[in-house]
């Protein structure tokens, strides 16, 4: 696979496998979905990571829908504000964080959020299951600003739509092919699938994504996708870099054990 990875590189590219700037480390994390545990979990192995390969300047890219389906999207929205307080993260936002503000506003996009894994979300904060239940549409929307945190809304309202790191770009669902960096638009960096999934073209770089569940990493000529759909397999996907070596880093919630550290080189 790593053979045929590189003959399919941009002529830039072949000359070199595909990296991250000298002395850089970076370390981006699929779709957690409010799995707070394997979220917790995957912070820890990070950590240990890091520490265990040495100095670095070392970036955290979170690719976006840290909420909704899973239990406790409040709880992963703490965790990634206290991350940030102890190493530079960079998080993107995702369609699903997109819905739970727009929810604040529009009926309508409050009662497509709710059934696409929201009600959970809602649920992570102090309202009870009984009150929600009680409550029509509209004033459930009328209790959202009363539940959700300020500065909740402030953070998720702050999330970025693209990292570049070296020969990476990070985004959340995918880009547009054929369309420069500079001009796409946020809502296909955050809600394109199958016209990015299926296109084989060189985009220049190797684009990282979650977005799409697969059952397993998905590293293409031109993309690597890692949403392994944490919220519903217990497996929560990380993609490691440095100069041109490739690693990855699984948290699994199958039988309470820890996730497993795979290696593998670019080159």
């Amino acid at each position: 696979m790593i053979r045929r990875f590189r003959n399919y590189l941009s002529p830039r590219l072949r000359a070199a496998a595909p990296a991250v700037p000298p002395g850089e480390r970076v370390y981006a994390i699929g779709d957690i979905h409010g799995r707070l545990d394997l979220f917790s979990e995957m912070i820890e192995q990070i950590e240990e990571d890091d520490a265990r390969r040495g100095p670095a300047s070392t970036t955290v890219v979170l690719l976006g829908d840290l909420i909704d389906r899973g239990p406790d999207s409040a709880g992963v929205i703490d965790a990634a504000r206290a991350w940030a307080q102890r190493r530079p993260l960079r998080v993107l936002a995702g369609n699903h964080e997109e819905m739970f503000l727009k929810s604040f506003d529009k009926v309508e996009t409050l009662r497509h959020f709710l059934r696409f894994g929201g009600r959970e979300t809602l649920l992570s904060y102090p309202i009870g299951l009984a009150e929600y239940q009680s409550l029509s549409l509209e004033e459930l929307q009328q209790r959202m600003p009363q539940i959700v945190p300020a500065e909740h809304v402030a953070y998720l309202e702050s999330l970025e739509d693209s990292v570049t790191i070296g020969d990476y770009l990070f985004v959340h669902a995918g880009i547009r092919p054929g369309v420069p960096l500079a001009d796409q638009s946020q809502s296909d960096l955050r809600w394109i699938r199958e016209m990015f999934i299926e296109d084989s073209r060189d985009h220049g770089c190797i684009v990282v994504h979650g977005h799409t569940i697969c059952d397993d990493v998905e590293e293409m000529p031109n993309r690597i996708g890692i949403d392994t759909g944490a919220y519903k397999s217990g497996r929560l996907t990380c993609l490691a870099l440095e100069g041109d070596q490739r690693w990855y880093i699984t948290a699994s919630a199958s039988n309470g054990a820890r996730g497993s550290t795979a290696g593998r080189d670019a080159a």
